[in-house]
């Protein structure tokens, strides 16, 4: 058995903690993601194309997780990115964000890998980067389609 068969290189579930469930959770929808039936008012979850985001209260996930509730930090040292067929989806995509809330913190511009991209902030910090990279083509079902 190998190290792939015991831990499969999959993410299936990106939890955030929000300080106001009820508010992120309607800045996800007005994005036009579709809010799971299984949400419960503890914890929502979204379906994407290839995993599942899960919102929920920012100390309880700390204590789920067993660990202190200390603040959140300004940049947590991660990025959640939707990759995206053409610079206009890009910038599509981003009017879409900051109409449901979002705060841009770096326009889309060309980038020195060949790709168009930049970032928003959700309604508790969380960055996530906008980007069309036209060196990772897209399946079928609109997931990324690396060798």
């Amino acid at each position: 058995m190998t190290a792939t068969d015991e831990f499969p290189a999959r993410i299936s579930i990106v939890t955030l903690g929000v300080s106001d469930l009820g508010r992120s959770a309607g800045f996800y929808e007005r994005l036009g993601w579709r809010r799971s039936s299984v949400s419960s008012p503890e914890i929502i979850w979204f379906r994407t194309a290839d995993s599942v985001l899960g919102l929920f209260p920012y100390e309880a996930l700390a204590a789920d997780a067993g660990i202190p509730a200390t603040g959140e930090p300004s940049f947590r040292g991660v990025t959640l990115a939707v990759n995206l067929e053409s610079p206009e989806k890009v910038d599509g995509a981003l009017r879409v964000a900051v109409e449901a809330g979002a705060t841009v913190v770096k326009p889309p511009a060309a980038t020195s890998w060949g790709g168009y991209s930049g970032y928003f902030e959700d309604p508790d910090g969380h960055l996530w980067e906008l980007a069309h990279n036209p060196f990772f083509p897209f399946t079928g079902a609109g997931q990324l389609d690396l060798p």
